[in-house]
């Protein structure tokens, strides 16, 4: 603040502690500046004064008149308003003969003075105008003074307390606020100097002489310069550093200030708070009237171009251009080269410019960089999406914009990368030193560039979308503190914004084509006036022009696919421009829809959501909600296969469609589907799928959800929370009836006295939660008829599947306790008929030969089919079995018995690889299947390693025969009347086979892969939240790795218990190539003519020629035989072949002669290939020649079929 020698004050004066504000109730005032070529501060650093300090002060204020800022005084006492004479004269107001003249002599210690004129005064302070008629008099103590008639006229009340003035004004409440004590004082010691110089120089004048005239004079003008040089010095040699001593040390000091020198926020004051102006002030290097000229600041982070390497340097030609465009474009490059953004260049690299007309007129210079840009290395830095800086804003009341002022000048170019930006025109080339408009990469390095500056605070309260940044907050106050570390980012990083395109402190503002709310999200005006006046189009790309406006509200815009549906096949490629009845339609539908369109409101994360979903004819639409507000719509037409779908599938494919584009929405917390669809509300319940449902039902079941049936127009939203209890506690009361048991805790007689010493505080590991008595996490269930059912339950019910003792008391202690436990399912186990009727107990042979322990999940792999079911319903009559090695979980794929190897391999990727990616081996019995040449072919590109079992011998593969036998029996426990529904069980079989604890692992396959075991109906009761469910990652992450350790840990201990047992009292025995060995198979593994079950499963001596380990060995098989001459050493036996191969009647060249003796003896059975049944058969043989003696050989030979056993053909020749 400056007040010259009459006592006027500049309106360059805004800040609001030298003009007081105008309080308004309903819309608050601040002092307006004028202008004026001085502007006065004082500064010190004063606390803020109370109300109480008023106590001892009439009411001074400061006004506005004429643009120039006034002192004012109002009195109570004084019966006439009052203007001083200094006022009039200074400011050439016109005055008028006063009506009634009179003396005044309080006012001036002059003596009596004469008020004879009046003139009328206008004044402002703040919004608050008036005019008022004062008597014109030679005042000291200010400019206007108000009295009486003005308290009259405007019915003011005042305050003696606070020492205000409210009055009504037009219908709106004013509160007139007054200076600061400090203040006063300040002004009249200002207004009481300058009179004292004036009267001085009057007094001095009067009294010199004519002798000293001239010395008088001398020593004035000196006294002029002191004053001049000292005003001089405190308006442009005062230093910052001195300006900050006198401001921490409350000393008072008057700084003159240019007021191009001063920022200036006059356009802003009428709506902005004080302290925001005052923030602004501070900060006002930020917003320059030009850039500075210079250089930017290196940052760490500046453009660079990277060129393709061997791709030819680009050198274009100037564009031609009339002689206004050429200075235009000189004078431009010009004003770049003072600037120092662009410089002369020598570079091989040339490409041209242009000028493109600006709204305003004037031109911008355009560089044409379309063949840098097609050598450029391209570098994707991530930019914003719309969307999720939108849902951010939840729950903000203020907001500020920012735009920074050519931001891309405010980024160097990488030392050593300017020559690849040169441009040419008439008069010569030039390269930039400054990142220019139209590089590839430059959003992507501005992106950066803001995301580095501004790290700290993105996602907090701000959100930037290049040179846009968003300030959001909760208050005011909040808003404020905000905005000051973000102009301070600014500040020292030396990033300029634009005033001018700024928006502060606003409770709705434009951001990125939306306008943004404390209500909510809705459509720019400007846009949507845009869209309303687009003309008819007449041409393809006119109708793509406004389709893509539109498509950018489409959130805003129910139905939008199904509207715009006529205008998509416009614009279709290779269909041509159409315009007939349905496209005009639809594009005046638009057109009304875009400008009623909804407000939409923000994302609260913390509430649940909603959504609703229909279908039509041609297209979908869904509506994701909060509290029956609107947060997004979405639509889509349908094409293809979709317009074939039934109603109900294309419902479901809606809700599908809906969950895919909302699903980082949804994941987290659980939300209601809103349906008009009645058949949807049974989603969870059906039993059967066919494929395309299946599929949607496994994404669906990926959210937790609940389905709300709505019947025709009805639109009442419930919460989400409130209806998952309602269903829980149904759940609970009519499965299980928990609530009961509490009334059994105070007579049980094991844990009565336990359960009342746990009451208020935990008694040892037992305490109370909600009237249930817990052990740890463990609900304990007192005696009572519910223990039965809850082992009933683990044993046989819901996904259970009537496992044996141990299995069903692991699935008991996740949940329960109680004493005796293992007793009471030993009995029901025991008594179970299912259990008896479909379980047998098969006893493993062999030498147990394990394989190597995997590393993890899914890494090694075993599979097998299990044949001979009944044909289901779908054609199916097989078993695709696939193991995991180290989890143990297992699927069970429904196959057909015909299926070849690519029909397995499309199963395997469908069903395996899809879950769990590709395994490193395979372990396989081999089968037919497994031998095509199709089948190795296929593994061997993808480079997995097929590890298969020695032929017909499944112990190598034992682990998938053990499945095998598991899923068997669980088939016939869970399987009905219907043998056929075998494959409907399959989901139910695979689901409790996995989740039961398995022996070696002492984890259930699901805990292994997934870290947790899945949900049972024995989840829905009220128990505590298991502790390991909310872990964060790192935890979580160790704790899996814990499980797989200690997996590998019990199936080495399990594998090395088995090994001992199973091979005790078995001996080694070890062939070498050369060696001959007797063969033992099944009868399928023999030829066709002999596999009947009467013949021997022992064959001819076989050589071995290759021992492949001590476990298998390779035979020398005759060609009849089609299989693997691979063996495992349990199917061999040794063979002593002798001297004499005539010895050998099973082997080429040998005969029987030397067997007649042996035969003769009816009690002697030949070794070799005769077993007991055949021996049997020749015994009775050899009794019928002795006893029928008379029985002609023909006749005995007649009764023996050639087919069933030639070789008790050729004993009766021998015989006879």
């Amino acid at each position: 603040m400056v007040l010259k020698d009459y006592g006027i004050e500049s309106e360059g004066e805004s800040d609001n502690e030298y003009m007081p504000p105008l309080e308004d109730v309903s819309d608050n005032a601040y002092p307006v500046g004028g202008e004026l070529l001085v502007a006065r501060r004082a500064l010190s650093a004063q606390a803020k004064e109370d109300d109480e300090v008023q106590r001892d002060n009439i009411f001074h204020t400061r006004c506005h008149v004429n643009d120039k800022v006034c002192s004012m005084i109002i009195d109570g006492g004084s019966c006439t308003n009052v203007s001083s004479t200094i006022l009039v004269e200074k400011l050439n107001l016109t005055t008028f003969k006063h009506p009634k003249p009179y003396k005044l002599q309080w006012l001036n210690d002059s003596g009596e003075v004469r008020v004879n004129k009046q003139l009328l005064v206008s004044f402002s302070i703040g919004r608050y105008k008036d005019e008022v008629t004062c008597d014109v008099v030679p005042m000291n103590a200010g400019h206007i003074l108000l009295g009486r008639p003005w308290q009259f006229d405007r019915h003011a009340t005042h305050d003696g307390y606070t020492n205000r003035y409210s009055f009504v004004l037009d219908k709106r409440p004013i509160t007139l606020v007054p200076l600061t004590p400090r203040q006063v004082y300040e002004d009249q010691m200002w207004l009481k100097k300058d009179r004292d110089v004036k009267q001085e120089s009057e007094s001095s004048r009067e009294k010199e002489s004519e002798s000293t005239k001239k010395e008088t004079k001398v020593q004035k003008e000196k006294e002029v310069d002191e004053r001049k040089r000292e005003r001089k010095q405190v308006s442009f040699y005062a230093r910052k550093s001195e300006i900050k001593k006198a401001l921490f040390s409350n000393q008072p000091m008057n700084v003159l200030l240019y007021k191009e020198a001063y920022f200036s926020t006059n356009e802003l004051d009428s709506f902005l708070p004080s302290v925001v102006v005052s923030l602004l002030q501070d900060f006002d290097e930020v917003f320059p009237e030009e850039m500075p000229i210079g250089l930017p600041p290196t940052r760490g982070i500046e453009h660079q171009i990277n060129f393709v390497l061997g791709a030819p340097i680009p050198n274009r030609p100037a564009y031609r251009s009339n002689l206004e465009e050429t200075k235009e474009l000189q004078k431009q490059v010009n004003e770049l080269m003072e600037r120092g953004y662009v410089r002369e260049s020598m570079s091989p690299s040339a490409v041209p410019v242009l000028l493109v007309p600006k709204k305003d007129g004037t031109w911008r210079m355009c560089v044409n960089c379309h063949a840098i840009n097609n050598i450029t290395i391209k570098y994707r830095h991530p930019i914003p999406r719309l969307d999720d800086m939108l849902d951010e804003l939840h729950g903000s009341v203020g907001f500020t914009k920012i735009d920074l002022k050519s931001g891309y000048h405010q980024i160097r170019m990488k030392e050593g990368d300017e020559w690849k930006t040169a441009f040419k025109t008439k008069y010569g080339l030039y390269e930039w030193l400054v990142m220019p408009f139209g590089l590839t990469n430059a959003p992507s390095t501005f992106m950066r560039l803001m995301n580095h500056v501004l790290c700290a605070f993105i996602g907090k309260f701000v959100v930037v979308y290049f040179d846009d940044i968003l300030i959001y907050s909760k208050n005011l106050d909040e808003h404020v503190e905000h905005l000051k570390l973000i102009l301070g980012v600014l500040r020292a990083e030396k990033l300029f914004a634009n005033l001018k395109k700024c928006t502060f402190c606003t409770d709705k503002l434009v951001f990125l084509g939306f306008v943004v709310s404390a209500q909510g999200i809705e459509v720019d005006e400007e846009k949507v006036k845009a869209i309303k006046e687009w003309p008819k189009p007449t041409n393809v790309g006119q109708v793509r022009s406004f389709h893509g406006l539109a498509s950018f509200y489409r959130r805003f815009m129910r139905d939008f696919s199904s509207l715009a549906a006529p205008l998509t096949e416009v614009i279709k490629k290779n269909v041509g421009f159409k315009w007939g009845n349905e496209q005009e339609k639809a594009f005046n539908l638009i057109k009304e829809k875009l400008t009623n369109s909804p407000l939409l409101a923000l994302p609260d994360f913390a509430k649940a959501f909603e959504i609703e979903c229909d279908a039509s004819g041609i297209g979908i639409l869904a509506v994701l909600m909060q509290e029956g507000r609107p947060i997004a719509l979405f639509s889509e037409k349908i094409s293809g296969a979709v317009l074939n779908y039934p109603t109900y599938d294309k419902e479901m494919y809606a809700l599908v469609r809906a969950l895919e584009t909302w699903q980082h929405y949804l994941w987290p917390k659980e939300f209601v589907i809103h349906t008009d669809h009645e058949s949807l509300k049974h989603l969870k319940g059906q039993h059967k799928l066919n494929k395309q449902h299946a599929k949607w039902v496994e994404f669906i079941e990926t959210f937790p959800y609940v389905i709300k049936y709505k019947k025709g127009k009805e639109n009442v939203v419930a919460d989400a929370l409130s209806r998952r209890y309602v269903l829980l506690s149904t759940l609970n009361a009519r499965m299980l009836g928990f609530d009961y048991i509490k009334e059994l805790y105070v007579e049980d007689s094991d844990f009565g006295n336990v359960f009342n010493a746990s009451e208020k505080v935990a008694f040892g590991k037992f305490y109370r939660h909600d009237g249930f008595l817990f052990r740890e996490t463990k609900l304990f269930v007192p005696k009572s008829s519910l223990r039965e059912l809850l082992v009933r339950e683990a044993h046989g019910g819901g996904l259970m599947g009537h496992f044996r003792i141990a299995k069903t008391l692991d699935v008991l202690h996740e949940h329960f306790f109680w004493p005796h436990m293992k007793r009471d399912v030993e009995r029901v186990c025991d008594k179970c008929i299912t259990c008896r009727q479909a379980k047998s107990r098969v006893k493993l042979h062999g030498l147990y030969t394990p394989l190597p322990i995997p590393s993890g999940p899914w890494i090694d792999i075993s599979m097998d089919f299990v044949l001979g079911f009944p044909r289901s319903k779908r054609g199916r009559d097989s078993i695709y079995v696939v193991v995991d090695r180290f989890s143990k979980m297992a699927h069970f794929i429904p196959c057909h018995k015909t299926d070849d190897a690519s029909h397995i391999a499309d199963l395997f990727f469908k069903e395996i690889v899809r879950l769990h990616g590709m395994p490193k081996t395979i372990v396989s019995d081999r089968e037919a299947k497994f031998l095509s040449y199709f089948w190795k072919t296929l593994w061997g590109k993808l480079g997995t390693k097929l590890l298969f079992s020695t032929t017909c011998h499944p112990q190598t593969d034992g682990q998938t025969e053990v499945v095998n036998r598991t899923l068997s029996a669980l088939l016939r426990a869970i399987i009905q009347k219907n043998l056929k529904t075998w494959e409907d069980c399959l989901p139910h079989v695979e689901f409790a086979y996995n989740r039961s604890v398995h022996s070696a692992t002492h984890f259930s396959p699901f805990e292994i892969v997934y870290g947790f075991n899945p949900l049972t109906p024995l989840d829905l009761i009220p128990l505590p939240v298991n502790e390991h469910v909310n872990l964060d990652g790192k935890k979580k992450a160790e704790f899996v790795k814990q499980i797989h350790e200690k997996t590998r840990q019990n199936i080495e201990r399990r594998t090395e218990q088995y090994a001992n047992q199973t091979n005790k009292g078995r001996k080694k025995v070890v062939f070498e190539p050369g060696d001959w060995v007797w063969l033992h198979m099944r009868k399928e593994r023999f030829p066709v003519q002999l596999r009947s079950k009467l013949l021997p499963r022992g064959d001819s001596p076989f050589q071995v020629i290759e021992r492949i380990n001590d476990n298998a060995y390779k035979l020398d098989l005759p060609g009849e035989y089609n299989i693997s001459a691979s063996f495992n050493v349990s199917d061999l036996s040794p063979f002593d072949v002798g001297d004499d191969l005539r010895t050998n009647p099973f082997q080429d060249g040998g005969n029987d002669e030397n067997k007649g003796a042996a035969l003769r003896d009816s009690l002697h059975v030949p070794v070799g290939p005769i077993t007991r049944a055949r021996a049997k058969r020749f015994k009775e043989a050899l009794n019928g020649l002795i006893q029928d003696t008379w029985v002609d050989s023909e006749v005995l030979k007649s009764k023996i079929s050639p087919h069933e056993d030639q070789g008790l053909i050729n004993v009766i020749n021998t015989i006879n």
